[in-house]
């Protein structure tokens, strides 16, 4: 019975132990102590995150303000302008602002999100342009094509920053 009483006081010690963080607003980790390499590394990944948050927030403001989002883009599918340049305009900006992310990015871990919004702009950006349907295409099948990638780019700028918001949340 001794033996079972010193084994409860000895693990309530220690249970105890662990979790007394060395008072009140002072790190368990003694000072003068590294922080882990996984600490470090999350760490590294979130400034990276911020930096590239700040990179492209400019741009993407830049270019909200002087095209548009969503419908009132000039290249929503519901606007007279989505075959015009000015269509094409946006689609470029909007693909410039991923081309930037994707040299921010250049090749880091921790940006899936972003990276796949960004290639899937360029694609929407090369396809648009590809099509000519800057130039108000009469054939019904290719203006029926234009309608993807131009909805596509009107939602550019905000899947640009959702991306970068992500990326700030390691996804």
């Amino acid at each position: 019975m001794r033996q079972v009483m010193a084994l409860v006081g000895l693990s309530t010690v220690l249970v105890a132990g662990c979790s007394d963080s060395g008072g009140e607003g002072r790190s368990a980790r003694p000072s003068g102590t590294a922080a882990s390499p996984l600490g470090d590394a999350v760490s590294a990944k979130a400034q990276a995150a911020e930096k590239l948050k700040l990179a492209l927030e400019g741009s993407i403001s830049a270019g909200e303000q002087r095209f548009g989002s969503g419908t009132k883009s000039p290249c929503a599918t519901s606007s007279p302008l989505m075959f015009t340049a000015k269509c094409k305009a946006a689609a470029g900006a909007v693909s410039q602002v991923a081309d930037q992310a994707m040299t921010e990015i250049d090749g880091r871990a921790g940006f899936a999100t972003l990276t796949s919004v960004a290639r899937r702009l360029q694609n929407a950006n090369h396809t648009y342009n590809q099509l000519g349907c800057a130039t108000a295409p009469t054939a019904p099948q290719t203006r029926h094509a234009c309608l993807a990638p131009a909805a596509m780019i009107v939602q550019g700028f905000d899947d640009l920053r959702d991306g970068t918001n992500l990326a700030l949340a390691g996804k």
